[in-house]
């Protein structure tokens, strides 16, 4: 990924945290039959013995081509996106510049582990339900699902470990601007009001010298 110093994220602590709240993402490999994307949710962990940059875990249907791929062992990269808005020249003070677009981004890299074996699938799956569904505090629940059910969804599907080799992450937030310029991106984007302008907007703030910038 193409990063200029100014918007590259090397904390690794802030990074995974970063993935947990993006973690619906897409894996990318290249395979056989050519590149193959897919779009899943991610379980996110800190070092562990398989990856000293942390763990990915996800699940994906057998059926999918992209499933080959995996069993191959080819290397993978997952792409983690998060908020990201259209930045206006007129929001700077100094103007005499083009549009952009601010973003952020996170690329693990790191080569696939197929899991297959009936019951780490299904611990995957309790992880993903305790971590997705069971916060919403809804009336379904996992274990209430008849085990026959159950037993033909884990042979569908299979579990996948991506120890993480390699993380690039990139915060592209206005910090090649001056602090006058980047309180008026921050400035706009809060009077839009959309649910991304204002996540640009409230990352932007978090940058030093900024946050006790005044609210539109």
């Amino acid at each position: 990924m193409y990063t200029p110093p100014a918007y590259a994220e090397q904390d690794e602590v802030l990074l995974r945290a970063r993935m947990r709240e993006w973690s619906f993402a897409t894996l990318v490999t290249h395979g056989a039959n050519g590149l193959n994307a897919t779009h899943l949710p991610f379980l996110v962990d800190e070092d562990t013995p398989q990856g000293s940059h942390g763990l990915l875990t996800t699940h994906l249907a057998r059926g999918n081509p992209q499933f080959l791929d995996l069993k191959a062992g080819v290397p993978a990269l997952v792409i983690f996106q998060g908020p990201h808005a259209f930045i206006s020249p007129s929001w700077y003070e100094h103007r005499l510049t083009f549009p952009t677009w601010n973003y952020t981004a996170i690329h693990v890299h790191g080569t696939p582990q197929v899991v297959e074996d009936t019951d780490a699938i299904h611990a995957v799956l309790q992880r993903t339900v305790a971590t997705y569904d069971t916060p919403l505090g809804g009336d379904w629940s996992f274990p209430g699902v008849p085990a026959d059910y159950t037993a033909l969804r884990l042979k569908a599907i299979a579990a996948v470990h991506i120890p993480i080799a390699r993380i690039e992450g990139k915060m592209k937030l206005n910090q090649d601007k001056s602090v006058a310029d980047r309180l008026g991106v921050i400035a706009a984007l809060e009077r839009q009001g959309d649910a991304q302008s204002l996540a640009v907007a409230a990352l932007i703030r978090q940058q030093p010298g900024l946050a006790a910038a005044p609210h539109a």
